[in-house]
């Protein structure tokens, strides 16, 4: 016998995991950290760069390294119809160096300072301040070696720190060495880790054959006790790292930047040499996510094959930013110019609304409507709730008239007033108050 139809199950859907929305609420907050972003990159000499967020699996294979957490664990990955092997970004600085290769910026003068701004993407455990798309700056100082731009680039983070609220910001620092005196620095990390394997979680088991400087990196509190008595990056530097190392702190002092000394920090990378830094809130409950981190990478352009070309860079996470600013109640200012907002009725007003709309628009007036809505109780209410200033009403007579009604949103006193004349007037009534 035939079975009745099922009903239709209605399906809610919900953004995946670790993505989220960012609301109309939030958007204040963005729109600053854009705009400090835009004018301290401008004032400290960088140029906008962006990069797809689409590239080929193997940069950042190659880029990264093969062994890193990233590459292993988080980068999105899928092949196209076409066989490609591609990724979602999950970092900046190797697209941005294969850009640099590719568009033949390195004959620009150097150093090429570029920046970017935009979304990664990196399978993880998906929890506050970690998101499976979260959103970056990301600053590069291309063609130079100098410790001073080490320094610069740190300065930069505080810069941007400050002008949106956030103080009580500290860095950790530390100097991984080169190609010449970091083999030495392996060879006792593997010497010492060899006796203490089985203490190791399983991820760190394998690290110790493939990557074993990332034995230093890892956040399991088991491995942590034991990295805190592994022997010390800076007890190998060779004279040339030692300089570099010692220079870049005497610029950090003579800016009165707060940095500790991290002998342990390592970075998740393989690019990175010299110096390696990560920004930190100096509050113990906000000490579980960087904001931040960077460091130099002299050796990369050269391993994407380019020449060897020196270079230093950071990126920051927007999202823990934000985060930070929201715990610590900072207050974005709304600088918005006082509203107007447009009311009418009748058809032949709704004509003249929509040329008086642009009218006011090109005047620099920022201007709200609701031409959808039919009496003007319900359009002044929503005027209200917008907390316009002013309001301009166009009614059937008034269009008729080449009239208009100046009603001041505070006070309730109304004016008509020549429609030709409505911008001159509004302008001198907001310049008065």
């Amino acid at each position: 016998m035939p079975t009745k139809s099922q009903p239709k199950i209605k399906r809610s859907f919900q953004t995946a995991k670790g993505m989220r929305d960012i609301l109309p609420e939030d958007q204040a907050y963005w729109e600053k950290i854009r705009k400090v972003i835009r004018n301290l990159t401008r004032t400290y000499g960088f140029k906008r760069i962006d990069t797809p967020i689409l590239e080929d699996k193997d940069l950042f294979v190659k880029g990264i390294g093969a062994y890193t957490d990233i590459v292993e664990k988080e980068m999105y990955t899928l092949r196209t119809k076409g066989g490609e092997k591609l990724a979602l970004r999950p970092e900046f600085t190797p697209a941005i160096m294969r850009a640099y290769l590719e568009n033949g910026l390195s004959s620009l003068p150097h150093p090429v300072m570029l920046y970017s701004l935009g979304p990664i993407f990196r399978y993880e455990r998906a929890q506050k301040g970690r998101y499976r798309q979260s959103y970056q700056a990301n600053f590069e100082i291309i063609g130079e070696n100098d410790p001073i731009l080490d320094a610069k680039l740190i300065q930069l983070f505080f810069s941007i720190s400050k002008e949106i609220g956030l103080k009580e910001i500290i860095t950790q620092i530390n100097s991984i060495g080169c190609s010449r005196c970091r083999p030495a620095y392996r060879r006792k990390v593997v010497s010492f880790y060899r006796s203490r394997k089985k203490q190791l979680c399983v991820d760190c088991q394998r690290r110790l054959q493939q990557n074993p400087l990332r034995l230093l990196d890892c956040k399991e509190s088991k491995c942590m006790q034991i990295a805190a008595q592994a022997p010390q990056t800076i007890d190998y530097l060779c004279e040339d790292c030692n300089g570099h190392f010692k220079n870049v702190l005497e610029y950090l002092d003579e800016l009165e930047i707060p940095y500790i000394l991290n002998p342990y920090l390592v970075r998740g990378l393989d690019y990175y040499t010299k110096t390696v830094f990560e920004f930190w809130p100096e509050e113990e409950e906000g000490r579980q996510i960087a904001l931040g981190g960077g460091g130099r990478y002299d050796n990369l352009i050269k391993l994407l094959g380019g020449k060897d070309t020196p270079s230093v860079g950071f990126a920051m996470g927007l999202d823990r930013m934000i985060n930070l600013m929201k715990a610590r109640e900072i207050k974005v200012a709304s600088k918005n110019r006082p509203l107007i907002f447009l009311v009418q009725l009748g058809e032949l007003s709704k004509k003249r609304s929509l040329g008086l709309f642009e009218e006011l628009r090109r005047a620099g007036l920022e201007t709200a409507s609701s031409f959808s809505r039919d009496t003007i109780k319900s359009q002044l209410r929503i005027a209200n709730k917008r907390q316009a200033r002013l309001a301009l009403i166009l009614g059937q007579k008034e269009a008729l008239d080449e009239t208009i009604i100046i009603r001041d949103m505070v006070s309730g006193s109304q004016e008509v007033v020549p429609l030709a004349k409505v911008v001159k007037e509004v302008k001198k009534r907001l310049k008065n108050n």
